[in-house]
């Protein structure tokens, strides 16, 4: 069976499409430095703002307090395999850089 360029395109449109799609529709996740959500600091401006985005889109957000830094890696991973996306770590005490993310999963957002 012989595709013509119209038809190639197409097909690459749709399934553009269907990946930005699924981007779009996955729910952020925000991963609270030691201090805990309240700290009246950067974990609470990260709380603060996930809430903004859940009241003005009607989404939701998956969150995490981490008890040790033990945890970073290990939230990291998880919420990649729900398939948040975008993850973001806020506070001072992660690493500098990102832990290794497993294939195909979003790039974390430290701050």
């Amino acid at each position: 069976m012989k595709f013509n360029m119209f038809t190639k395109a197409l097909a690459g449109g749709v399934a553009l499409s269907a990946m930005l799609t699924g981007a779009a529709l996955a729910d952020p996740a925000v991963i609270y430095d030691l201090g805990g959500k309240f700290d009246k600091s950067f974990n609470e401006a990260a709380y603060n703002g996930a809430e903004a985005r859940k009241t003005e889109t009607g989404g939701s957000f998956l969150d995490l307090e981490l008890q040790n830094d033990a945890q970073r890696e290990q939230a990291l991973r998880r919420f990649a395999g729900q398939g948040a996306n975008p993850i973001v770590m806020a506070g001072f005490s992660g690493p500098q850089r990102s832990p290794p993310s497993p294939p195909n999963s979003p790039t974390p957002i430290s701050s």
